[in-house]
């Protein structure tokens, strides 16, 4: 669902789809969808209706075919896995029964468990689907070659036929405002008071001071802040009374070319980065867009047009010719800023094309250009060369969908992307130039060892999340058709299997995740450490599976580290629960564990 330069959806859209979300949607909202795509949906009220699923960056919705209501299924925050289901459902024939892609999602519900209340609540007549063991499955990247209408759809009331142009309402849709759910043409109203829902702040509880009931003091009503302290205790003493249990929601692909999955697991790891790193109040700061502010002292949005003028002269002022050091630092940390909170300017970005092959070029320049002449490294290559790699990375954020990202690192058999590669990786072993008299270097020593390991250990921070972007994008290439099979995790890896220094480079990332969770670090991690683990653990993870040389380099000599200091009873209690990327981290500590074996 990525969109052209006035904000549309491709050409491969729904219009028909399109153009309800248009109208249906607020802007923010319409604007960060990934993704929409037709599936046969099974839930525990919903069983084996035909709908469209819409992806945005922090929520799955559901709508009809033809849409009429759009319905938030769940939230990232709440979803715990998405996994491919390796099975042959059973309501479909030929060969969409084996190339249909199933895919299941877990996620958590707090809401009591009454009949009802929720549109994904529990039938127990629905019969879920089972898990199967893989068997009869070798592909997850489906094909379909049929559609689904005129098959029989096994239900309670026996053989029914799944029509894609019914024009009545769906069976899976009952009157929203009975449900309580989530309607986005139509938002609940809030007094002026109250901030907009964030979805990376906690779901607001019947008994929370934004209930009007607090805010609006009445006759016999306890005042506002009494009534405040007294909702927040009572919210407090209620916690344990919430039902929270895990609930499935069954979705079966059927377009021709389906990547929902590769979607849902980019969407989930995108919300959990960000939402882990919006706990940190500096990082919150950094990314606050006027979207973001309180109601009263919002600005009005960037429109595309204004965001890609601005664009274009940040643009022209980094590529001029002469532009001293000084200058460009100053720019690039425009840009950064820019990037973080703009969406529209990270498309931008990679439309262009321009700008990313420029910071390549300043990249390779600024870290290994003189460091090959002199043999070391200078702090301000290191602080240049940080920035870059932090504004490339920041340029990967939520830009999945964005086509011409990977039209232009795949252009040329991929020379661009090797570049970045190649350029990205660094001698972790410190390096640092002291001029002037033995007496001058002896008083400066230590201050300047200690100045460089900061900003070198900030480097190889930088390098692993730009490096873990890449892997995820190579992730995604690799679920797809061999057409598309191009900027794998084994090319990525394949192409910097000969760089001098990716062994120790891979073996500083190791060692960093040992320190982090052994026994002689603070007891618990920021949330920017939690993101840098999660993004070095699956930087391993994927040295492991895909390369047999780094793996066993890893195995060699990070073996015992590994056996006897990292410890997942350990890692839970360094792992904050608050943070998102807890659980998907000890997830990933556990894999680990077990390839180093």
């Amino acid at each position: 669902m990525a969109r052209t330069g006035s904000g549309s959806l491709l050409a491969r859209r729904d219009i028909k789809l399109d153009s309800f979300l248009k109208r249906n949607t607020e802007r923010t909202v319409y604007e960060r969808i990934r993704a929409c795509e037709p599936c046969v949906v099974i839930s525990e009220s919903i069983n084996k209706v035909y709908m469209h699923v819409v992806l945005s960056d922090d929520r799955v919705y559901l709508t009809e075919y033809p849409p009429r209501t759009l319905t938030a299924a769940f939230s990232f925050r709440r979803v715990r896995d998405i996994e491919l289901v390796n099975d042959l459902p059973d309501f479909l024939r030929g060969k969409d029964r084996e190339l249909c892609q199933h895919i299941r999602i877990t996620y958590v519900t707090e809401k009591p468990a009454r009949r009802g209340r929720d549109w994904l609540r529990r039938n127990h007549r629905a019969g879920l689907p089972r898990a199967v063991q893989p068997s009869r499955r070798t592909s997850h990247c489906p094909v379909i070659t049929h559609t689904l209408e005129g098959y029989p759809v096994h239900s309670e009331r026996g053989a029914e036929e799944l029509h894609l142009s019914e024009p009545t309402r769906s069976a899976s849709c009952p009157n929203p405002e009975a449900l309580g759910l989530l309607r986005i043409p139509h938002p609940p109203t809030r007094p002026p008071s109250t901030p907009p829902y964030s979805p990376t702040s906690p779901p607001t509880s019947p008994l929370s001071p934004s209930n009007h009931r607090l805010n609006t003091p009445e006759p016999g009503q306890v005042p506002t802040r009494i009534g405040s302290v007294l909702s927040r205790l009572l919210r407090r003493a209620c916690v344990n009374s919430r039902e929270e249990r895990e609930a499935e929601l069954h979705l079966y692909a059927v377009s021709h070319t389906s990547r929902l999955y590769l979607h849902l697991q980019s969407s989930w790891n995108s919300f959990i980065i960000r939402s882990t790193l919006l706990l940190d109040p500096v990082y919150r700061g950094r990314c606050r867009a006027s979207s973001d502010s309180p109601p009263g002292k919002r600005l009005p949005a960037i429109s595309w047009e204004r965001t890609a003028h601005l664009f274009a002269q940040l643009s022209s002022e980094l590529l001029q010719e002469g532009i001293s050091v000084e200058s460009l630092y100053l720019l690039l940390q425009e840009l950064r800023t820019a990037a973080h909170r703009n969406v529209a300017l990270r498309r931008l970005f990679w439309r262009s094309g321009e700008v990313c092959v420029f910071l390549v070029q300043t990249l390779e320049e600024s870290l290994h250009g003189c460091q090959s002449l002199s043999g070391v490294y200078t702090a301000d290559q290191l602080l240049l060369s940080t920035l870059v790699v932090q504004t490339l990375a920041v340029m990967f954020r939520e830009t999945e969908v964005e086509p011409a990202r990977l039209n232009l690192l795949s252009a040329k058999k991929g020379a661009l992307a090797s570049r970045m590669l190649l350029a990205l990786i660094c001698d972790p072993e410190l390096q640092t130039q002291n001029q002037g008299s033995p007496i001058d270097r002896e008083v400066s020593c230590a201050l300047l060892c200690l100045c460089d390991q900061a900003l070198l250990a900030e480097y190889l921070d930088a390098a692993c999340s730009l490096l873990f972007e890449l892997l995820l994008l190579g992730h995604n290439a690799s679920r797809c058709s061999p057409a598309d099979n191009f900027l794998s995790v084994g090319w990525i890896l394949r192409v910097l299997q000969p760089h001098p220094h990716l062994t120790s480079f891979i073996g500083h990332q190791a060692q960093q995740v040992v320190l982090v969770l052994s026994d002689l670090q603070e007891p618990f991690l920021s949330p920017a450490q939690s993101v840098l683990l999660f993004q070095r653990c699956r930087l391993l993870l994927a040295c492991l599976q895909y390369n047999n040389q780094l793996a066993q380099h890893l195995r060699a000599h990070f073996r015992e580290e590994f056996r006897y200091f990292v410890k997942l009873s350990c890692a839970e209690e360094k792992l904050p629960p608050h943070h998102p990327i807890s659980q998907p981290t000890l997830r990933l500590v556990g894999q680990i564990l077990t390839l180093l074996r």
